[in-house]
Formats: C-alpha cells, sequence, structure tokens
C-alpha cells in the first residue's frame, strides 16, 4: 500500500530563524544607528540607538544635579565664610583648557571621517589629549602644592581641589570608554566601532568639556 510522503514544511518568512547582517559594515552603507557599526550583546537582541541615548541623557543629569550641589555651597561659602581667600588661576590651567578643547575638536572630526583609517586615527588622538589632560591636571596641583596651596588651605583652595577632582574623576571615565571603543577599533573586530556606542561616548565627553569650562567660570570669573 503505498505511503503519503507530506512536503517539509516551510516557515513563513517572518519565523525564520536565520537573521540578515546588519547594514552599513565596514564599507558598507549606512545602517539604522546612522552609520556604520552594529550594537547589541552579541546574542541576536539589538538596543535602540535611542536606549543609549536616554541613558546617557539620565547619567548627564545626575552629574549635573551633583556639580549644581557643588555649586550652590561655593556660592553660599563665597559670601558668608570670612576665611575666603580667593586664588589666582594657575597658569597652565589655560593650556589644559586648550589641550581639552581640541580633544572635543579631534572626536567631531572622528565622528565625521568618511574612511575607517582616519576615525581610528582621530580617535586615537582624542584618547591621548583626555590624558595628556588628567597628566595636566595632576601637575597643576603638585605646582599649587609647591606654592603652599593645599586642598585644607582655604575654602577657595578647597573647592578648586574638590571640583576639578571630581571632574577629573568622570573624564576619567570617559577616556575609559573611548580608549576601549578605539581599541576595538584598531582590532578590526565586526561592526566597531558602533556609531550609536561612539555618538553616546561623543555626547559625554562633550558635556565634559562644557562643565570645565563652567568650573572655570565659577572658580576664578564668578563674584
Amino acid at each position: 500500500m503505498p505511503v503519503a510522503i507530506a512536503p517539509p514544511e516551510v516557515k513563513p518568512e517572518t519565523e525564520r530563524e536565520d537573521r540578515l547582517p546588519e547594514p552599513g559594515g565596514p564599507g558598507g552603507g549606512s545602517g539604522s544607528d546612522g552609520g556604520s557599526g552594529r550594537w547589541g550583546d552579541g546574542g541576536g537582541r539589538r538596543l535602540r540607538p535611542d536606549s543609549y541615548q536616554l541613558g546617557m541623557w539620565l547619567a548627564l543629569a545626575s552629574i549635573s544635579m551633583m556639580f549644581i550641589g557643588f555649586s550652590s555651597a561655593y556660592i553660599l561659602g563665597q559670601g558668608t565664610n570670612s576665611q575666603w581667600r580667593a586664588m589666582a588661576a594657575p597658569p597652565f590651567v589655560w593650556i589644559n583648557t586648550v589641550i581639552l578643547l581640541a580633544s572635543s575638536l579631534s572626536l567631531e572630526l572622528a565622528r565625521r571621517a568618511p574612511a575607517a583609517t582616519e576615525l581610528k586615527r582621530w580617535m586615537t588622538l582624542t584618547c591621548l589629549l583626555g590624558a595628556a589632560f588628567l597628566v595636566g591636571q595632576l601637575w597643576i596641583w603638585r605646582l599649587l602644592g609647591d606654592q603652599g596651596i593645599y586642598l585644607s588651605g582655604n575654602p577657595h583652595s578647597s573647592f578648586f581641589y574638590l571640583l576639578t577632582g571630581v571632574h577629573g574623576v568622570h573624564l576619567l571615565g570617559g577616556v575609559a570608554g573611548l580608549a576601549t571603543l578605539t581599541a576595538r577599533a584598531w582590532s578590526s573586530a565586526p561592526g566597531v566601532p558602533a556609531r550609536a556606542s561612539l555618538n553616546v561616548t561623543a555626547l559625554y565627553w562633550h558635556f565634559m568639556d562644557g562643565l570645565w569650562i563652567y568650573l572655570l567660570v565659577l572658580l576664578f570669573f564668578w563674584r
């Protein structure tokens, strides 16, 4: 007696387990992340760029609230503390500021680089400039110590050490994140650096840049 053989079941297009590769790899077109690269956890699930942006904005809002609190204490102390003696801005502060501004410029050039090679070079330069800024900040502290200006010297110098120190810690986090993206870019790992990750890192970096300018105005020009 003949046995009927059922044809193989064909899954609908929406139920197939295979996935198309992410658009916009090296040398490819632009993907939904606004440029070349991938994002996600590597397990098939992907995070939207909006998720990265929202998380970063929440982090920046938290950092802003902390510095607003520091600023309020600074302004209050400046007006009420009889021991307040304003210190002059160390000359190297301005050189360090130029270094930080240059790092933001190089990061923007990296984001707009038309070729992967240029992107890697500009990202590397940004990492070096960020590290140079941190070393310069340590050098400023050492020069102030040689002049007898310490953390506990007077309220103004205390706020200088506190505000620039907290800013430096946050910038160090930015350097670490950017260095990770840069290392992955030079390793030629697939889909790296993700454009979404680079854009979020740039947002954080430019915020730290603007925060530094704000701190200089507060410490040396606010009266």
